[in-house]
């Protein structure tokens, strides 16, 4: 049994008799615990632990805390929450303050001392969540508070907002340098979370809490951040009520500052029930974690994703006049010129192209002068490296994503509800005139075509118009013809190139469209009532930037009626086409416009709302056979028109309006899953036609005849006049 204890002190006496480590023979030691009688070796058992214990207390003593480098800059920060992230977080605001900044520091600052609220959403990357974080930090280690909540949508997130200040704590060599006695014991954890609870400070406890979810300063005496608790936790009552923290003198401490940082998710904020929820939990257990006759200081960081949910009804000082919400935007005056529209095509096609936006900026580099007259923007220093102002910056974004960009960068978005798909196929199949296919009906007076232009496909659609805009599709296909009823462009064979092996992209395109052309125009189309019709009126597709020019030279040249057609997306914050100035020689119709030829292309071209004739068109077809504007599919197979059909159900309408009162307007996207709507888009364009030759309107002004008669050639002329053409 001896022997046993022999082995099990060995490694005690190492520090108590070090020389028979030092000896000649390795047994000595062994031989010196063999002979020590049981009295003997107790003491030796004692004087070992004791020597254990001295030296584990000897670690555990953090020992004297380093002398602050910097009263006065300490000091003079207490005063102020803006000098406080100027002069130890300025790595975290690399920009100048901008007015909109220096009013939330305000804000902060004032929340922060009296208990007040405040709530505030800026334009994404404006750095709110740091600020509110930063807000945190300042008011623990000055002792504003003594017990913080930081509360997100989730508890993940949450963790990441505590995570954050722990990160600062550690790293930050200012703050190690002016609070010590709080950096200093936090450093001597070396991240070892078992060391928190043997911690000493001049042989007491400093009772650290080093945690995911929770940090506790070390008490040190003197120190006001002495004992300061910062927990997280997500949005949810259970969570939240009955906060409270145990101070060694026995007091009971309360939250007295919580920061809320983005309290909903998307889907959250889409839910009527789910905003209400957690409206009602941040109104009352969140501002109830104070306890009984006890103000809480709020700081509220949020993002509206929708009008109506959660943040828009805390920034709403009406529905909560205590919060003191305050909205910030990115852009306050939107400029006025027109010249935007031409940057914004630019722009487009140029990225549609592998561009990177220089020839853009360029543009705006020779126009910035007048296309920023009437703009105000919050944030001047705001841009990116390839960006030359803010402005310039914040049009980007607005032209990327309209509704984004009002949701996100100017908190006010844009009323939006996603409606179903705006086709039904099936339902839409039974549409059908019981007419051969490339037969127009009896009551159709013009005939318009429209073609799509694509790298390996040209898809087209002719349709035949009664003047009051009842219609009727009378033919449609694509070149070169795929020889199936059910296609896509990405399996598309043969394409455009196979025709001519070798060809470059351009010469591909126009060989298809000569064809193309000169059949849909040396075609007669046979008349239900008797007698044959000609296509009055083709637009082509010149949008896609590498073919732009091609279709121009191509319409100007040929001896068909052609006109180039640009589509351009009005959404509900866009100038629609009524308020634009009509020029001398332009024409202005139902939201399309025609300017008059430049010298540079030398004919006209048309420039349509898209999104109010995908809306317009879809009505027609929605409408019920022989109702007066209704649009019918020709054949007598139900079958045979399902490729046409699921490319009209390929988008789908979202009724926006812009904040404030602005216009309320249809936007159009895409179906997921569905990736063609090309056929869609010919049938738009057809329509368009039809009301530039005058479908739809009572009377034709005088000039419009002759403008497009000019345009005829003598022959077709004398062909409208043999069909009877009254126009």
């Amino acid at each position: 049994m001896r022997r046993v204890y022999v082995e099990k002190l060995k490694p005690i006496c190492v520090g108590i008799l070090p020389q028979f480590y030092h000896t000649s023979n390795p047994r000595t030691l062994d031989l010196y615990m063999a002979n020590l009688s049981p009295e003997a070796y107790q003491r030796h058992k004692a004087a070992a632990a004791a020597r254990i214990n001295e030296m584990t207390r000897m670690g555990q003593d953090i020992g004297e805390l380093p002398p602050v480098v910097d009263p006065l800059r300490k000091s003079s920060c207490k005063d102020s929450f803006r000098v406080f992230c100027e002069t130890y977080l300025a790595g975290a605001f690399g920009l100048d303050w901008s007015p909109d900044h220096l009013k939330c520091l305000g804000k902060i600052d004032t929340a922060v001392r009296t208990g007040g609220l405040f709530a505030l959403a800026m334009p994404r990357g404006s750095g709110k969540t740091t600020l509110c974080q930063s807000a945190v930090l300042w008011a623990s280690l000055y002792g504003f508070s003594r017990y913080v909540v930081l509360i997100a949508a989730s508890a993940d997130r949450a963790r990441t907002l505590l995570e954050n200040i722990k990160v600062w704590l550690e790293t930050n060599e200012l703050l190690k340098e002016d609070f010590p006695e709080v950096t200093f014991p936090i450093e001597k954890l070396d991240r070892i979370a078992s060391r928190q609870k043997g911690q000493k400070y001049k042989g007491e406890s400093t009772r650290i809490e080093w945690n995911s979810d929770r940090i506790v300063y070390p008490y040190i005496p003197g120190s006001d951040a002495s004992g300061c608790c910062i927990s997280c936790s997500g949005l949810k009552g259970s969570e939240i009520r009955g906060l409270n923290y145990s101070r060694p003198d026995g007091e009971i401490v309360r939250p007295d500052l919580v920061l809320i940082d983005d309290p909903q998710t998307t889907d959250s904020a889409w839910s009527v029930s789910q905003s209400f929820r957690r409206e009602a939990i941040l109104a009352g257990d969140v501002l109830g974690m104070a306890g009984p006759g006890k103000k809480i200081s709020g700081l509220c960081a949020c993002t509206v994703i929708r009008r109506g949910d959660m943040a828009d009804a805390i920034l709403d000082r009406d529905k909560h006049p205590e919060w003191h919400g305050e909205r910030t935007k990115m852009v306050y005056k939107f400029p006025t010129s027109d010249l935007w529209t031409k940057y914004a095509e630019i722009r487009a096609d140029e990225l549609k192209n592998d561009g990177d936006g220089s020839k853009a900026t360029e543009f705006y580099r020779l126009h910035q002068t007048e296309m920023d007259e009437g703009a105000e923007v919050a944030w001047p220093q705001r841009k990116n490296e390839d960006e030359l102002t803010a402005l310039q910056h914040a049009m980007n974004l607005k032209f990327r994503d309209e509704p984004a960009f009002f949701a996100e960068y100017q908190n006010e978005p844009m009323q939006e509800v996603v409606s179903v798909a705006s086709i039904d196929p099936e339902e839409l199949m039974q549409k059908i005139n019981h007419l051969e296919q490339g037969t127009a009906p009896s009551y159709c007076e013009y005939l318009t075509g429209f073609i799509d232009v694509h790298k390996d496909l040209l898809y087209w659609i002719v349709c035949g118009w009664r003047s009051d805009f009842t219609g009727a599709i009378v033919d449609y296909g694509c070149y070169p013809d795929q020889g199936r009823s059910y296609y896509t462009l990405s399996s598309a064979r043969p394409t455009l190139s196979d025709l001519i092996p070798g060809a470059g992209l351009e010469a591909s395109v126009l060989e298809g469209l000569q064809a193309v052309t000169s059949e849909l125009f040396t075609r007669l189309w046979p008349r239900s009532g008797g007698g044959n019709m000609q296509l009055d009126l083709c637009f082509i597709d010149a949008g896609w930037g590498q073919t732009t020019d091609l279709i121009y030279s191509h319409c100007h040249t040929s001896e068909y009626n052609l006109m180039p057609s640009h589509g351009k997306f009005i959404g509900a914050s866009g100038k629609p086409f009524s308020e634009y100035t009509k020029k001398n020689g332009d024409r202005v119709g139902l939201h399309w416009r025609s300017p008059a030829p430049t010298e540079r292309r030398g004919m006209r071209h048309i420039v349509v709302d898209t999104n109010y004739w995908k809306s317009f068109v879809v009505a027609r077809l929605r409408a019920a056979a022989g109702d007066a504007g209704s649009i019918m599919l020709p054949g007598k197979s139900r079958a045979q028109h399902r490729l046409l059909c699921e490319h009209f159900a390929a988008e789908f309408p979202v009724p926006v309006e812009v904040a404030g009162g602005g216009r309320k307007i249809e936007e159009w996207k895409q179906q997921v899953g569905r990736p063609d709507n090309h056929f869609f888009d010919c049938l738009v364009g057809c329509a368009v036609a039809a009301s530039y030759l005058g479908v739809g309107i009572k009377e034709i002004k005088t000039q419009q005849v002759k403008e497009r008669v000019q345009r005829l050639s003598f022959a077709q002329i004398q062909q409208a006049k043999e069909r009877g053409w009254r126009r």
